[in-house]
C-alpha cells in the first residue's frame, strides 16, 4: 500500500483551543512517547479509566511487531492535534485499511454492494485499534478543560481527511458512550452493536455474585467448573515478573492452534507478545491451564483501571468446561480479587449469558462520502438499532439471575 503525501489540516477558530494543526503521521516512531503519554496516563486520574490498548507501548508494539503495517493492510495514519507552538493537545489512533479484517464490526455487505455498483470501498480510514473489540476512548485529549473543542476538532478532522484523500469511507469502532456526541454532531452515521460484560456489583467473591443468581443456574455453574478442573488441572495467574518468555512460549502454540483452527491465520505474531511483555508487563493477566506440570490451555487478558479485558484464548488439548472457566470464570475471579468494575470477554457470544456476563450495548460512527451508498447504510443502520435494542432486551429477561 503507498503512503499517501498529507498536508497538515490547520484551522484557527475552535472555541477554547489556540490556532492549531492536526498534523498526520505513519508510524508511531514520529511520535513522541512522552507527549503521547500525556493523552493517556493523567485519564484516570482526570475520571475517566485507563485502558490499556490505548498506550503508546501497545500500539507502538502491534507496528514494529509488523502486525499492524502497510504489509498486513494497516497504514497509519494517526491525527496528531497540535498546537501551533507543537503541543500535543489530543490525537486520534487511525489506519488506511485495504481490508476488513480484525476490525470486529463487519462492513463487508456495504463494501459487497459498492463494489458491485461499480464503487471502490477500499481503501479506506479506520480509526480503532488493530484486532481489539475493546471499547475505550477514541478522541485523546491532553487537557480536559480543552476536550470538548479538542475532541470535536479530532472527529471533523477525519471526515476532513477521508475527503482530501478521495477515500470512500472512515470508520470509528468501540467508542465509549460520551464520546459518541462529537461524531453524531460531526454528522457520522451511528451504529450499535452488542457484546457481553460481566459488571461487579460489588461482590466480594465468587461466591457472593453465584449467592445472586437463580438456584438451577448456580447449581450449572458450579457443577461446570468443578468438571473443567478434573483431571488433574489447576490454574496459574501470571502477571508482571511471571510473564517469561517460557510462558510466553506456551500461550502462543495455543493461540497459534485454535486461531489458525477458526480463522485461517491469526493477526498476532510472536513478536508482538514479547514486546507488550517487556513494557506492559502489569498491565496483561496470562489465564493459564496446567495439567501436571504442563501448561495446555490459556487466555492473555489486560488490565485496565476499571476493567478486564478478556482477548485471545487457546489450547492444545480438550478439556471439559475449560475453557468457559479459563476465560469467563477465572476473568470473573481476577476482577473481584482486584476489585475491578468490569469484564469485557470480547466479542459476540450468546453463550456468556448463562455464566453472568449481560448484554451491553456498543457504539461505531461512519462517515461514507458516497451520497447513494450512504444513504442506503443510514436506513439499514436505523433498522439494525432498532434490532439490536430488541434483542438486548429479550436476552436480559433471560439472564442468569434471580427475578426481582
Amino acid at each position: 500500500m503507498a503512503e499517501p503525501n498529507n498536508d497538515d489540516i490547520q484551522r484557527s477558530d475552535c472555541h477554547d483551543v489556540d490556532t492549531f494543526r492536526i498534523r498526520i503521521v505513519n508510524s508511531f516512531n514520529d511520535i513522541e512517547k512522552s507527549k503521547w503519554s500525556g493523552l493517556v496516563s493523567t485519564r484516570a486520574v482526570e475520571g475517566e479509566p485507563y485502558n490499556p490498548f490505548v498506550n503508546y507501548d501497545f500500539l507502538a508494539a502491534l507496528e514494529l511487531s509488523g502486525c499492524a503495517t502497510a504489509h498486513t493492510g494497516w497504514l497509519g495514519q494517526h491525527l496528531l492535534l497540535e498546537s501551533t507552538a507543537g503541543e500535543l493537545l489530543g490525537a486520534l489512533p487511525c489506519y488506511i485499511k485495504s481490508h476488513s479484517q480484525g476490525e470486529y464490526v463487519f462492513d463487508h455487505g456495504w463494501a459487497d454492494a459498492f463494489e458491485r455498483a461499480g464503487g471502490s470501498y477500499y481503501p479506506k480510514l479506520q480509526a480503532s485499534i488493530p484486532f481489539t473489540p475493546a471499547t475505550g476512548p477514541r478522541l485523546l485529549c491532553a487537557n480536559e478543560s480543552q476536550g470538548a473543542p479538542v475532541r470535536s476538532a479530532l472527529a471533523q478532522g477525519l471526515r476532513t481527511l477521508t475527503e482530501r484523500l478521495s477515500l470512500s469511507s472512515a470508520h470509528v469502532t468501540f467508542i465509549p458512550d460520551a464520546q459518541t456526541e462529537y461524531f453524531s454532531a460531526a454528522g457520522y452515521l451511528m451504529r450499535n452493536d452488542q457484546q457481553f460484560h460481566f459488571i461487579n456489583d460489588g461482590y466480594g467473591s465468587y461466591g457472593d455474585f453465584l449467592s445472586t443468581l437463580a438456584s438451577r443456574k448456580r447449581k450449572a455453574l458450579k457443577r461446570e467448573r468443578r468438571v473443567a478442573l478434573e483431571n488433574d488441572i489447576s490454574i496459574d495467574w501470571l502477571t508482571g515478573a511471571d510473564l517469561t518468555e517460557a510462558a510466553w512460549d506456551s500461550f502462543y502454540a495455543f493461540y497459534m492452534d485454535t486461531g489458525s483452527r477458526k480463522w485461517g491465520r491469526p493477526y498476532l505474531n510472536r513478536e508482538f507478545f514479547s514486546r507488550v511483555s517487556e513494557t506492559m508487563a502489569d498491565d496483561i493477566l496470562l489465564i493459564m491451564a496446567r495439567r501436571g506440570t504442563h501448561y495446555v490451555a490459556g487466555a492473555i487478558n489486560f488490565v485496565g483501571s476499571d476493567t478486564l479485558y478478556g482477548r485471545h484464548w487457546g489450547c492444545v488439548e480438550d478439556h471439559p468446561f475449560l475453557h468457559f472457566e479459563v476465560c469467563y470464570h477465572q476473568a470473573i475471579d481476577f476482577a473481584i480479587s482486584r476489585g475491578l468494575r468490569t469484564v469485557e470477554a470480547g466479542a459476540q457470544g450468546e453463550h456468556k449469558l448463562s455464566r453472568g456476563y449481560m448484554p451491553v450495548t456498543t457504539h461505531s460512527a461512519h462517515h461514507i462520502t458516497h451520497a447513494g451508498l450512504r444513504n442506503a447504510v443510514a436506513d439499514y443502520l436505523e433498522h439494525e438499532r432498532d434490532d439490536v435494542e430488541r434483542i438486548g432486551r429479550l436476552l436480559r429477561q433471560h439472564g442468569p439471575f434471580r427475578k426481582g
